[in-house]
């Protein structure tokens, strides 16, 4: 159910992602030789006109093959060749492919909000020993249902109040059986690093959450504004953590996880059930989107970079200069998904169960 679960995620986010190069090439008048879900040796194809639609053996990627798109190729100055497209159109046939990606994730973020999806309730799953909470005589189980007036109905929002607070009190409103009471509690501040590595102080009043769900969901419209505030979200820290990573102050092995650590994603997500792991769907397809536009050769950034500087020069790199340029871009990329695939099997502590097993 797993294995299903990850390959279905990863196969939706490649076939929108070609699907998108596809069909505004299609548009352009380009002609589409192969149109391959997955790499390696063909396992199952159809042939439709002159396309060749295909499933191949390797589930961790795909592509789009158009005429005349490799550089060795010799160009006739066909309109159906990829190359004989104006800059203009071949940019928007490569960005079509990400901003495919990034839409399903916002869409997808829109269709969660309004149909539901499942949340942590405000009920204190545990206390931690000596913090304000235990003081005030709350108790395992208690659910708070208003903090200084204000309502709480998940443990999203009432982490946001608690943690942003900077008063000396907060006044909760208990649910303790079919007893309802009020406590005063007396926040401590301490330091935490966040996502992004950074240092900050946030307000703690010490408990934890339950394993206690309910289902929240949002008018039709409010769900598309939390949407797109999600994909903001989402997009602002991508850029932020890739600043910081570049200038050293966030580890990327903390932060970058590869196939590995998305199929143990994928497993978690696909327990708590279908909003979840659709929840996760969107997440991972505006992170490819967001990716596939750095300027890394091999990637659609590198071609928009390619595209850039033929349109600047009013002329193409050589053959061999991009060869070299793509050579570069493949083995930093390969380097990046071993050092990421290595991470990823010690923060799942994969490499010590496999010795384990060898040991025995």
């Amino acid at each position: 159910m797993t294995l299903f679960a990850f390959l279905f995620v990863l196969s939706i986010l490649i076939l929108i992602h070609e699907f998108g190069h596809f069909i505004i090439a299609r548009k352009m008048g380009v002609k589409i030789e192969r149109f391959s879900l997955g790499f390696g040796p063909v396992i199952f194809s159809l042939k439709k006109k002159e396309t060749e639609y295909c499933l191949s053996l390797i589930p961790v990627g795909g592509y789009v093959k158009m005429a005349g798109e490799n550089p060795q190729d010799e160009l006739r100055g066909e309109i159906w060749e990829y190359r004989s497209q104006s800059v203009r159109n071949r940019f928007l046939i490569v960005l079509a492919g990400p901003l495919l990606n990034y839409l399903l994730g916002f869409f997808i973020f829109w269709g969660v909000f309004t149909t539901g999806y499942p949340t942590v309730t405000p009920r204190v799953g545990d206390l931690v020993k000596d913090y304000p909470a235990e003081k005030a005589g709350i108790e395992k189980g208690d659910l708070i249902l208003k903090i200084d007036q204000k309502e709480v109905k998940t443990w999203e929002e009432l982490t946001e109040i608690i943690h942003n607070t900077r008063k000396e009190s907060l006044d909760l409103l208990l649910k303790r059986g079919e007893k309802i009471f009020l406590v005063t509690v007396f926040p401590r501040q301490d330091t935490f690093r966040d996502l992004l590595g950074r240092e900050k102080k946030i307000s703690l009043i010490g408990i934890k959450p339950s394993e206690e769900f309910i289902k929240v969901k949002y008018p039709f419209l409010k769900s598309g504004f939390l949407a797109g505030e999600k994909v903001f979200f989402l997009t602002r820290l991508t850029f932020l953590a890739l600043t910081r990573i570049i200038s050293g102050r966030l580890s990327l092995r903390e932060s970058v996880s590869g196939p590995l650590g998305i199929f143990f994603i994928t497993r978690w997500a696909a327990e708590l059930g279908i909003s979840t792991l659709l929840n996760l769907l969107a997440v991972l397809s505006v992170s490819l989107a967001l990716f596939n536009i750095l300027p890394v050769p091999v990637l659609d950034g590198g071609h928009f970079l390619f595209l850039l500087i033929e349109k600047m020069r009013g002329k193409p790199l050589t053959v061999k200069t991009q060869e070299r340029i793509i050579r570069i871009g493949m083995t930093f990329l390969i380097i990046l998904m071993l050092f990421v695939f290595y991470s990823d099997l010690l923060r799942f502590q994969v490499i010590d169960k496999i010795i384990k097993l060898w040991v025995r």
